[in-house]
């Protein structure tokens, strides 16, 4: 799911405006609709005082045709960082130096396609950037998931890991899948293994307990570890090759009798790549919980409502039940002869 398409990058005279002398540069992005986006803003002239002075002052707006249209998006003074509206919760200056006042831009919707100005102003001289953003729905073809077995979270050495995703029919994850899956919305506190020997985690909300709230959103990283430390496993799964389904009981199963049940209806149960590729790729959607093939009970919500993942699309993990219960149904995959 390539989120951030192309960056084009031209140079603009603007006229009729307080900046009708200067050259303004223009920047335009292209982001996928749900995905995360970053709107590049840089210090231009090199005798202005640098963005580690507390006095400089960044603001960001969502320009219209009508002034009285426009939207305060995000404002730094000093040390303080406000963002507004719809924006709060979802902007961020990502600061990766004393020059840099580029935006962050997650869970991009079409209402955020338009024009951006980046004004920094240090107290000497003001000056104007400007960003137009598109946004389009994009095509996918393929998810990233994160995985742990039924003994817990980090109990997954490098070579297990890979066998783990291979178990639930997928790939363990690349740098690249996972940055894709990142720019796509991927949340997620719990560090895990990828194909280069790296562990990593995908953070779009920037919190505490996550690599601290100070940092901005992106990929947290631990670098290349000892292939016998155990972490969990992002794995990768492509569009299915089949029919993945609930299979209607009369009476909620323990996990032998799901298992039986599928059989019996000449599929097999599913695994957890068959649910996320069917919720992300195919848009399936059923708020019931049911048993899969490593023994845990999920269910995929892809329209939220009450009682079934109010806040997001998500693949919802109850968890790993005691097999003998009969508390739950079972989701089925039949691969395509």
């Amino acid at each position: 799911m390539m989120r951030l398409l192309f960056i084009t990058i031209v140079c603009l005279i603007l006229a009729g405006s307080a900046y009708s002398e200067e050259t303004i540069l223009t920047v335009k992005v292209s982001a996928e609709l749900g995905g995360n986006i970053t709107l590049p803003c840089r210090i231009l002239s090199s005798d202005t005082v640098s963005f580690g002075d507390n006095g400089h002052r960044i603001k960001w707006t969502k320009v219209e045709d009508d002034e009285a249209l426009n939207e305060d998006v995000l404002v730094k003074m000093g040390p303080h960082i406000r963002a507004y509206g719809s924006f709060e919760g979802r902007v961020f200056l990502q600061d990766l130096d004393n020059e840099d006042a580029s935006l962050i831009m997650t869970e991009v919707s079409t209402d955020d396609k338009g024009k951006y100005h980046c004004n920094i102003d240090n107290g000497i001289e003001d000056s104007l950037q400007e960003v137009i953003l598109e946004v389009h729905a994009g095509l996918m073809t393929g998810v990233v998931f994160p995985y742990y077995p039924p003994l817990g979270r980090y109990n997954l050495n490098f070579h297990n890991a890979v066998q783990a995703c291979e178990d639930q029919e997928a790939v363990i994850a690349s740098h690249e899948q996972l940055l894709a899956a990142w720019k796509g919305g991927l949340d997620w506190c719990n560090a895990g293994w990828l194909s280069d020997g790296t562990v990593q985690y995908p953070i779009t909300k920037p919190r505490h307990p996550c690599g601290g709230s100070n940092n901005g959103p992106g990929l947290r990283t631990y670098g290349r570890q000892q292939k016998i430390r155990q972490f969990d496993v992002f794995c990768y799964t492509t569009a299915i090759k089949g029919h993945f389904y609930w299979l209607v009981q009369p009476e909620r199963l323990t996990f032998d009798e799901a298992v039986k049940a599928c059989r019996d209806d000449g599929a097999e149960i599913a695994k957890v790549g068959h649910m996320f590729a069917a919720w992300k790729l195919e848009g399936y959607d059923r708020c019931d919980a049911g048993w899969l093939a490593d023994g845990s009970v999920r269910y995929p919500i892809s329209r939220p409502r009450k009682n079934c993942s109010p806040t997001e699309e998500a693949v919802r993990f109850v968890g790993f039940p005691d097999k003998r219960v009969k508390s739950y149904g079972v989701y089925c995959y039949k691969p395509d002869q």
